[in-house]
Order: structure tokens, then sequence, then C-alpha cells
């Protein structure tokens, strides 16, 4: 009897430990399974067509448009052509600019990088174009979120060319082929991201706002122009993804996004295409303010907000001017510099990271916050995100971003006391050099004591 004392509340404590163990494994398979970091959900929004420069080039302390920058009009002319410089873009006209593979060897001149004008004059655009930058003036939500939140300043393009190539190498790892086109007997047989997730069991959706179901490759034969939705989702050009139902149950229209967050049932990975709204020249950067904006209010304000992580960033860099050379891992890239932003509540504040990223890695963090192997050679090769994050604190609460440019005084004091230090200390110095020359001149004009080692020794 008293073993049978002695070993009852062991053994009740073994099952409850047991029970809690059960009870965790239920929750991880709900919420997409186990993760290596607190991230249970991912969210990629993929906009389209800026550089880096273009978006954030006067954003303080980012590596941004370098001083005195001014690129020549034509590069055959000699060394009096006349050159441009940077300038806001106010109320200057937009076109659709040339990004193919063309031009961005013009552009790019072997890392020169002092082609871009010349190059779209060239085609007969407008070349000044390239060198205008929005600020915040123009896109204020998005520098708010990067005083917040974390921004990307090394963040490449994967490919050297437009979206197709450049989407298919944040899902696949590759480069779905020679030319930035869909085959005309589709993708066949690359593997991507999303396949990895089905096989584990771990949840995905792609949203796409405005959905058509009818929209894929296969409608292209009776199409005369190519559709933003089947260039832009490279899964509708995959027929798995398309005949088999398991599989196509996760392309989904947008406003599922926000069914989710209110159900709770928000998948491990999400790929967003804002149709309408990516901000491809000549669509109004506000309305891919206004939806991100949304995106990420909602999502704060969700009960996973605590386990989840959204990036913004840009497929390609739609033919503006960027000023970093891009390094070249391949053939195909890496391309010019995107705009990239992460929102989450792990997310380090105000926080600018250096660490050069392209699109593959994202792949490389889905990967290894899920335990997936490596898709090709580029994903296995990619930095990875989390160098944007801060583990080691508990998640922060949510901060809700105006969209009105609110420039917080966290950020800017620290700049403030360093330039007055500085200022301080140079006017403190030049004024102990004036008082030492002074003096030195106070005393060189006064009599020199008598010296009675020598005329004044008594003879």
């Amino acid at each position: 009897m008293m073993f049978l004392k002695k070993i009852t509340p062991l053994f009740f404590l073994f099952t409850l430990l047991l029970s809690t163990s059960h009870v965790g494994s239920v929750s991880a398979s709900r919420f997409a399974g186990e993760t290596s970091t607190p991230i249970e959900h991912l969210v990629v929004v993929m906009q389209q067509n800026h550089t880096f420069d273009n978006y954030f080039g006067t954003y303080p302390e980012a590596n941004g448009i370098p001083a005195n920058t001014c690129l020549a009009v034509s590069l055959s002319n000699g060394p009096d052509t006349p050159c441009i410089s940077p300038f806001n873009i106010g109320s200057y006209p937009v076109t659709d600019l040339s990004h193919s593979a063309s031009t961005f060897q013009a552009q790019y001149q072997n890392g020169k990088m002092n082609g871009f004008v010349g190059a779209l004059n060239k085609l007969n655009q407008d070349g000044k174009l390239t060198m205008a930058y929005f600020d915040d003036r123009d896109i204020p939500f998005y520098w708010n979120l990067a005083d917040q939140y974390v921004l990307f300043d090394n963040y490449f393009s994967s490919a050297h060319t437009g979206s197709i190539m450049n989407r298919m190498f944040s899902i696949t790892g590759q480069s779905g082929g020679e030319e930035n086109r869909i085959p005309v007997e589709g993708f066949v047989d690359i593997p991507t991201i999303f396949d990895r997730l089905q096989e584990r069991g771990i949840s995905w959706k792609y949203y796409i706002r405005d959905y058509n179901p009818e929209f894929n490759y296969r409608a292209l034969r009776e199409l005369d122009y190519l559709p933003p939705q089947i260039q832009w989702v490279p899964l509708l050009s995959m027929d798995r993804f398309l005949d088999d139902p398991e599989l196509s149950s996760h392309i989904v229209d947008f406003s599922e996004y926000y069914t989710d967050l209110q159900n709770g049932t928000l998948p491990a990975v999400s790929y967003v295409l804002l149709l309408g709204a990516t901000e491809h020249p000549v669509s109004d950067p506000q309305l891919g303010q206004i939806t991100t904006r949304t995106m990420i209010q909602t999502l704060m304000q969700s009960d996973v907000w605590k386990s989840s992580a959204l990036l913004i960033t840009f497929d390609d860099w739609g033919g503006w001017y960027d000023h970093v050379s891009p390094p070249q891992v391949d053939k195909y890239g890496y391309g010019f510099r995107v705009p990239a932003m992460l929102v989450s509540a792990y997310a380090r504040q105000g926080y600018i990271d250096h660490t050069q990223l392209d699109h593959t890695s994202l792949l490389k963090f889905i990967e290894s916050n899920w335990d997936i192997e490596p898709l090709a050679q580029r994903d296995a090769q990619a930095n990875n995100l989390t160098s944007a994050f801060d583990f080691s604190s508990a998640p922060r609460d949510p901060v809700f971003i105006s969209a009105l440019r609110e420039v917080p005084e966290a950020r800017l004091e620290p700049r403030r006391v360093v330039i007055y230090i500085a200022y301080g200390s140079a006017m403190l110095f030049a004024l102990i050099i004036l008082l030492r020359a002074h003096r030195k001149d106070n005393l060189q004009s006064l009599p020199r004591p008598m010296d009675l080692s020598e005329e004044t020794r008594p003879s």
C-alpha cells in the first residue's frame, strides 16, 4: 500500500505529461506542422516592376542613390554627353519601361550600371523616366512600414528579365526555361515548393485577386493576349495544378485570405497576387499600398499575428534605375535590386537588413522552417531571411501603420543627438585652438625675462 501511495502521484504526473504532449502534437498539425522558428504562417505578397532605388533610394541610412549621380543620355556620344540626375517623380508621366533580358544587359553594362537612360532612349522610350524615384511623399505607407519593421536593401530579383522567370524562381528555385515566356506545353515536371508542402501535409494557398479559374496556359491557344493572371502565377501553366482537384483547390480568390484570418484557417504558406493593385506601371502605387495595408492590419487583428510573418517584395526591376551592381551567380541572375519589407511580431524594429537575398531566399526560409529539402541549387545556396527576425525577444504587439507619413521620434532623436554632439565638439575644438593661439601671441608680446647667465652677469 505504501508503495502504491508513492507511485500514484508519479503515475498521475506521467499521464499528465503524455496528455499535454498529445494536445501539443494535435495543435502542431492544425497549424501546419512543427516549425524551427515561432513563425507558423508565412504570407508572401509579390508586387511588380520597381527597383530599390526607385522606392527607397532616398530612405535614411539605407544603401540608396549615391550623391552626384548623373547618367548619360547616350553612351556613344563621348564625355560631353548630357546626363540625367535622379529626381522625385511627382507628376511626371509614367509609362511601362522595357525590362527584357537585352534591356538588362544594356543598362547593366557589365557592372558599370551606367546604361539605364541610354538603353531606353535607344528604344524610343523616355530614358529620363528611369531616373525618377518615389519617396515618403508618394509611398508614405511603405516608408512608415520600414520605420517600424524591416527594410531589405540588398534583396535582388532572381533573373535578368521579367515576371515569368522571376516568379518561377520564387516557387521552384529554377528559371523554368531559357526565355521569359510560358512554353507551349506549359512547365513540365518542375517541382515547386507547393508540391513539397503538399507531400508533407503542410497547408498552403495561392490567393489571386479577381481569380478566374478558366484562365490558364491552355486558354492562350484561343486568346490573342496574355492575361496577367496566367503570366504571374506559374501554377496555372502546370498541368497537375489544373487537373488534380486536390492541388487546384489551393488556388483561390483573394477574398479567402480574409475569411481564413477570421476563421483561424490561414495556411502555413501563402503566396498572394494582387491583380489590379500590383503597382505595375502605369498603375498607381497607392492602390498597392491600400490593399497591402488592409492585409497587414487584418493580420494584426487576427489570432495568428504572433505566429506570422508577411513579406512584400517585387518580381523584377521594371526598367527603373538602381545603382548596385547585382552579383552574377549564374547565367540567369541576379537581376537588379527590388524593394522588400518584412512585417512580423518578431521582426526587428526599424531595422535595415543588408543580407544578400533574392526570391529563392523565400524558399530557403520555408525549407528551413518546415524541414523541407531544397528544390534546386539556387535555393540550396541562398541566404535565409532569418537575420530580419529577433526570436530571442517576446513577440511585439502590432503597430498599426498610418497611410500618412509619420516619422517616429525614436528614429530621429539619436541622429539629432549625434549631429548636435558633432557640431558641439567641432565648435569646442575650434574655440580651444583659438584660445591657445591667442595665449601664445600674448606670451610672445611680453618682455622676455632677464637672462642672468650672460649679459647681466657681473664681469
